[in-house]
Parts: structure tokens; sequence; C-alpha cells
């Protein structure tokens, strides 16, 4: 039902029962910045179940991007929207509500001033999340499943919750500049 193997979820759900530290994952994204000119400055390669797909990412002109992909705050939009509709659909189909139709849009109002060195205004000043449901349950229902999604959807999270964030800094001189150091 609404694309989600039932069964599949049903079964996580009951080694999580038996065992909650299996509900504990941990997802990892490793990129590398692209210094040929004239092509998107990030890609990444993520791994998925036995699958790989390589996403790139790209700045927008006025930042000095060639604006050829999504920049990294679309990615987080879409992470976000993502995250929502498939929290939504999921609930959805644990309460056994068909969809016919679900439609996510995520959008933010950004202030570049601080990024760019000329301000102190907080870089993200909203965030909205726009759904579209078409299904044949009433209205109440549909406001109790959005409900859970907004407590139960990790995307939420991340966005309302201070998470706790480390930064391994590893950083090495070039051959080149090491021997120019040198003379």
């Amino acid at each position: 039902m609404n694309n989600i193997d039932v069964e599949k979820a049903a079964d996580f759900i009951e080694e999580v029962k038996k065992d909650s530290s299996k509900a504990v994952k941990i997802k990892k994204v490793e990129g590398e910045w692209v210094f040929g000119n004239g092509k998107p400055q990030f890609r990444a390669e993520l791994q998925h179940g036995d699958h790989k797909t390589l996403v790139e990412a790209d700045g927008p002109a006025f930042t000095g991007g060639h604006a050829l992909k999504p920049d990294p705050v679309q990615y987080c939009l879409f992470g976000l929207a993502s995250c929502f509709a498939q929290t939504f659909a999921n609930i959805a189909t644990e309460q056994g509500v068909p969809l016919n139709k679900l439609k996510v849009a995520a959008e933010n109002k950004v202030n570049l001033s601080k990024p760019l060195g000329l301000g102190e205004e907080p870089i993200v000043e909203s965030a909205k999340l726009t759904v579209e449901v078409e299904c044949g349950a009433d209205k109440n229902k549909i406001k109790e499943i959005e409900q859970a999604a907004l407590g139960r959807c990790p995307g939420i999270y991340c966005l309302t919750h201070p998470i706790k964030l480390s930064v391994e800094l590893h950083a090495s001189q070039s051959v080149d500049e090491a021997q120019g150091e040198a003379q």
C-alpha cells in the first residue's frame, strides 16, 4: 500500500521491539570538491543498499558557482520534503489509509549576509512545508497523520532540535607547497 513494503517495515519494527539497538543506524555521505572550472563544485557517491548514486551540487552563479546542479540548500530542502513524505506515507500505511496523491513542497527564506561576511543576521529565517494529500479519509484523520508525521519525521527533528556537531579536520600540505617553504 502507498508504495510501502509493509512486510519489510513490519519485520523491522519487530526486530527493534526485540533489540532496540537495531533502531540506531549511521548514515554517511563523503564527497569531494571539484577543482575543474565549469564543472559542478561538489560530488559524492551515495551508497544505498546494493546501489550507488552519484550526486553533484553546485553553487548559484551569484556565489561563484555555475548553477549546473542543485545547490546544497536545495538538497537540504529535498531531504526535508522527501523525509516528511516518507514518514507521512508510512504512518498512513500503518493506519490503513490508502493515499491517491501526496505532494510535499519545502521552502525556506535564506539571508546570505552572514555567509558573505557582511552581517550577523540568521542565515535561515524560516522554513515551510506545504503538503497536498488526496485520499478517502476525512480531514480529521489526515490531520492526525500529519501531526504524527511532524513528531516522527527525522528531517523535521533535525530542523527543530539542536544536534551535537563535531568537525574532525585533517589538513596537510601538498608536496609543492612543502618544498616551497623549505627553500
